[in-house]
Order: structure tokens, then sequence, then C-alpha cells
């Protein structure tokens, strides 16, 4: 990128610059520009006549789409100039019960806009948007570092409230996740409340008289996703409560609560079928996703199509089913599915450079880590013949979250560096998801401490691999996985890794929790309580206090408009760096927030990661 582009804020650096390396040649098969480029369809929503649907297309801008389900012919594009949103941040756009318009939210507010065509319109300040049978809303709204619910009409930009009168129930904490009633009297959401963050509330209030009951609450357990049967007498919703994520029934009334699924697996976006006999859902084992329907009366399930990984499924007018898919060979895409024929995409919008380019498979691996556990991950390995040469070097990949895990999901920079001669373990480290509540809070009040030495037990078993360089291994992460890559370079005597990429993380979580957004605090407290009654974990966890220790190469970047993790983040690291003498690149990105959305800064990093693991691997 040009000197002086107008994406890069500060770059600094201090010790030996990484140089290109004039030995190599492009990668055979990928360009970072492909990559970028790529559109990213998510967010699948149907109709209430289930005959059309709307989505989000991640690219350069995150606009909603039109699909329609009868002809599956290609989506046509109903809003321009949407700024690029992160998926895990994005409100899903709604198709009124007509069809005729989409809700979806633009910025801080819910926009409506006309699916024949024409300007959209601004409706109210929200962040998510359910439409009710009679035409009106149940949006999302911040107030006083609080989410709320309230119904809005579409004629009339003045919400009120939905939940009112609470009776004995405590009413401080956040509410989320709002399904209508099929006869448009009451919403069931989520409630999580402030003190119990580990707990999460499916409870009901009627849209017109505010009164709230509760029907699945459990000290210490999350609930969410509830989802009306058609004829409105069932709930369906997920719960921890068993160990994984599974699916549970209750009565609109609260009586006959059960345990629908026992696979011992996490569920996901259940979609009741029309005549409320079955649900199609996500079945995730492991970190692949696949599509199963699942018997409303016996919770019995059969596979309809294996992942990869499946996501927001819906069962269409025809009778079929509709849904997103990739995999670590598929870039995204949507896809059409009938019960005993083979899925059919009706929209791959990935450009053919990245459809044609061979993709590395997905190697399932297990390693043990200190305490004598396994900490599972996908390994890629480089194709024979790679340009770095034989044994190659590794990165170790750590996710980020830290609640969240790697996935047998497209990838495209990892497949671009793969490609580029190195090997590419991504680790799931404890308290990924995946593998049941235990693993999952294993790092609850012991941040960047067990964890941290997971990804250095993933460096360990990278040197068992006699086709890997033991002596040429960095690490990379991004958020979490960037606060984890620091840890790894501090906190490690036998310094493994040759170098280390800290993508918009956290050096210091104690400074982290009194600069970051509201979600992001109540994330941390949730798994490490407040800093206040944490100080010895809160230092512990925070490489900060450490970095005398560091002797690798940094390589750090944030984007300036970040508010889960603060830029500020970024400031203090290389501060103290600076004033110990080590070796670091830094780079900020004026537009981007958490995460490198647009396409040019997420050249400029990449291209820049490129040249830093090509010069310290050397």
């Amino acid at each position: 990128m040009a000197e002086g582009s107008i994406w890069i804020g500060k770059e600094e650096h201090e010790g030996v610059l990484a140089q290109p390396r004039k030995d190599l040649k492009p990668p055979p098969h990928w360009r970072l520009e492909a990559v970028a480029r790529t559109p990213r369809p998510r967010s699948l929503t149907v109709a209430a006549d289930r005959r059309r649907a709307v989505m989000i297309e991640d690219g350069e801008t995150s606009d909603v789409w039109l699909v329609d389900l009868e002809s599956l012919g290609p989506p046509e594009r109903l809003t321009t100039g949407r700024d690029p949103m992160p998926y895990w941040e994005d409100a899903e756009p709604r198709l009124s019960p007509g069809g005729e318009t989409v809700a979806y939210v633009d910025g801080k507010h819910v926009w409506l806009a006309p699916t024949a065509g024409g300007p959209p319109r601004r409706l109210a300040e929200g962040t998510s948007a359910v439409w009710t049978p009679d035409g009106r809303l149940v949006i999302g709204v911040k107030r006083d570092d609080t989410s709320r619910l309230a119904i809005v009409d579409a004629d009339d930009a003045w919400p009120r409230r939905l939940a009112t009168d609470h009776g004995g129930l405590g009413e401080h904490g956040d509410e989320g996740d709002a399904a209508v009633s099929p006869d448009g009297t009451e919403v069931a959401y989520m409630f999580w409340p402030r003190e119990d963050l580990k707990r999460g509330e499916i409870r009901v209030a009627a849209i017109d008289g505010g009164g709230v009951r509760v029907l699945a609450s459990a000290p210490g357990m999350m609930a969410d996703s509830p989802a009306w049967s058609p004829d409105g007498s069932t709930i369906v919703y997920r719960s921890e409560h068993s160990g994984f994520h599974e699916l549970h029934a209750v009565a609109r009334d609260g009586s006959g609560e059960r345990q629908l699924t026992s696979a011992g697996a996490d569920h996901s976006q259940a979609d009741w079928h029309p005549d409320g006999t079955r649900l199609v859902c996500v079945r995730g084992r492991r970190n692949r996703f696949d599509l199963v329907v699942v018997d409303a009366r016996d919770g019995s399930a059969d596979v309809l199509a294996e992942g990869g990984t499946w996501s927001c499924p819906h069962w269409t007018a025809a009778g079929g089913v509709v849904a997103a898919y990739d995999d670590h060979a598929t870039a995204p895409e949507l896809r059409a599915l009938t019960p005993g024929a083979p899925a059919r995409t009706i929209h791959a919008p990935a450009p053919r450079a990245i459809r044609s380019a061979p993709h590395a498979a997905l190697e399932d691996v297990a390693f043990p880590t200190f305490d004598g556990r396994e900490i599972p991950g996908f390994l890629m390995r480089p194709r024979e013949g790679s340009s770095m040469g034989s044994p190659v070097p590794a990165v170790v990949y750590p996710h980020g979250g830290p609640t969240d895990a790697y996935t047998d999901a497209w990838d495209g920079h990892a497949q671009y560096f793969v490609d580029r001669g190195y090997a590419w373990l991504a680790v799931n480290f404890r308290g990924s998801t995946g593998y049941g509540r235990d693993f999952e809070r294993l790092n609850h009040d012991d941040w960047g401490v067990g964890d941290t030495k997971d990804c250095l037990a993933a460096a360990d078993y990278l040197r068992t691999l006699d086709w890997v360089d033991g002596d040429r291994l960095g690490i990379f992460g991004a958020s979490y996985g960037s606060y984890m890559a620091l840890l790894a370079v501090t906190d490690d005597p036998e310094h493994r890794f040759r170098c280390a990429v800290c993508k918009y993380g956290d050096c210091d979580i104690t400074t982290s929790w009194a600069q970051g957004d509201r979600m992001g605090v109540q994330d941390l407290e949730r798994m490490m309580g407040p800093p206040s009654g944490a100080r010895d974990a809160y230092i512990a966890g925070s490489a900060y206090h450490r970095l005398e220790n560091v002797r690798a190469p940094l390589l750090i970047a944030h984007g300036e408009q970040d508010i889960r993790v603060s830029p500020k983040q970024s400031e203090q690291l290389v501060a103290r760096l600076r004033r110990l003498g080590k070796t670091f690149e830094y780079v900020t990105y004026p537009t981007e927030a958490h995460g490198l959305l647009r396409a040019e800064p997420q050249l400029d990093f990449y291209r820049r990661l490129e040249r830093f693991l090509n010069w310290t691997l050397m």
C-alpha cells in the first residue's frame, strides 16, 4: 500500500523492520486480493409464507439481499452502502408478514426498505428488529448501559417498552433473542441477569399488557434462542444444563419442561416445520456442523446433510430446506435441500479464482497439555514442493472469543499461507466451544494462564512432526487470539516461538476492563469476575506486567474505531515495548473497528503479515 494511504494511521517500529524476501515468488495458487474480495452470504431469514428470504452478504459492504425461494434464482440486492459489519455484532434482517418490507439495522437505527424497490426509511433507534403478525416490530434498544426490548409501530417511530410488569422477578439485566408467538400476543425472549452472568433465562412477556413470566431458569446455566411451535403451544430453546447445548421444550404455560435432544452435541438455529411435527437445526460435534431434522415428540434426529458448517436453516413452502454452507474447501454459499436428494447450490458468489484454487485438507488433531488433558485442533499442511522447502515453518493460530472455536469453515487467509508454504495449526484451547460445557469453562477464573500453556503445547506438538521445522514457529491471533499470542511469547521460558502477531488484542485485562464496551466487559466479568475481587488473576492473565521476558519480534495491528478492545491496549503495549528496547512493528487503521473488514486495510495487514512471517521465520 502506498505511503500516506488514507487507510493507515500510525505506522511505527523499533529494531529491525521485516524486509521483503527476494528469494520468494508469490504462492502458486492463491492471492490475497481474491480472498479479501470474496463475498460471504450469511444471516438468512425467511418470510412467514416461506416463499422469500432475505440475507446479508459481506464484501465491500454488508448489504441486504432478497432471495426468491420458489424460483431459487440469483439473489437481488435491496440495500446499498451499508457499512461492513462483523457477523458476531450484526442483527438479522427480517421480512414483514406480507413480505413487502424488510427491517434491518444500519448504524444505531432500524430501517425499513420495500422489497419491490425504492429508498429505505429510518424508523427508530434500535439494535435488532422482529415483526409481529399485525405489522408492528419488537426492537432492541440500548439505554443506560442496558438492553431492553420495545414495541414500535411501522408508522410511528416512538417505541414503548415490552416488559413492564415483572411481579417478583428481577429486572436488572439485558433482554434479547426475541421470538413473537404465532397469535401475536406474546414475546419469548432471553433475559441475562446481572447478578448471575453465567445464567440465561427464557422469559415471556405479553405484547399489550407487559406482564412477564419465566419459562426456564437455572443458576449458572445458559438458556437462549426460543422458538414457538406453529400452533403456539410449545417453545423450544437451547440449554446447556446437560453439559451441551441441547434442545429443550416447554409448554406455553410453563408446564411439561423436558430435554428434547440428548445427542451429547451442541444444537442451534432451530426452525419449526409448518406442520409442527419436527424442526430443522444445526448440530455440532467437535466443530463440524450438520443439518439435522429433530422429531418434536421424542427428540430423535435424522441427518439431512453433513458439515462442514451449515447455518441459518429454514423450511421452504415447497417442503425443502434452504441454508448457508461453507467448509475448509468451500467459500460461503447458499444451498437448497430436499430430503433424499443432493443439496443444490443456489448462490455461490466466490470468484472463480477462489473456487478453482486447491484447498489444503483440514486434519483433526489432539495433543497433550500441561495438566494431562487433550487439546483439540485443526491442522493444515502445505502441498509437496512448497517454495519454502522441507521441513516447513509453522504458525499456531489461537481463535478469538474466547468462548468460540476454530471450526470446519472457510478460512481463505489460512489457505493463502498454507499455499505459501506454512503449516497452520488452529488450536481450540481450553475455553473453546464445541467440546462440552465443562471444557468451555476451564478458563473461567484463569484467563491467560492455562489456555496460554495449551498454545505452548501446540508448539510442542508441532515439534514432534518430522515435516515441521520446530525452530521456525510463529503464533498469530486476533482479539483473544492476539492476547494468547502475546502471552505465549511473554510467559514461556523456553521461547518456543520465533515471532508473534497481535491483531487488535489485549495486553492488560485490568485496563481493558476499564476501556471496553459493555458487552465485552460483561463477558470478561462472566468468566473472571470484576478485577476488584480477582486482582491476582487479572495480573497473572496480563502480559503487560512481564514484557521484559519477550525476546521475539512482534507485529501489532489495531483498528482505531475498536470499542470492544480499545486501541489504547496496543498503545499501552507499544509504549512499554519501546521503553524495554524490544523489536516490534505497529500499525493502526483509522476506518476499522474490531475486525479489519474493508478490503484495503485487510490487504495491507495481510501483506505485512506475509512479509513479517517470511522474514522472521526464514
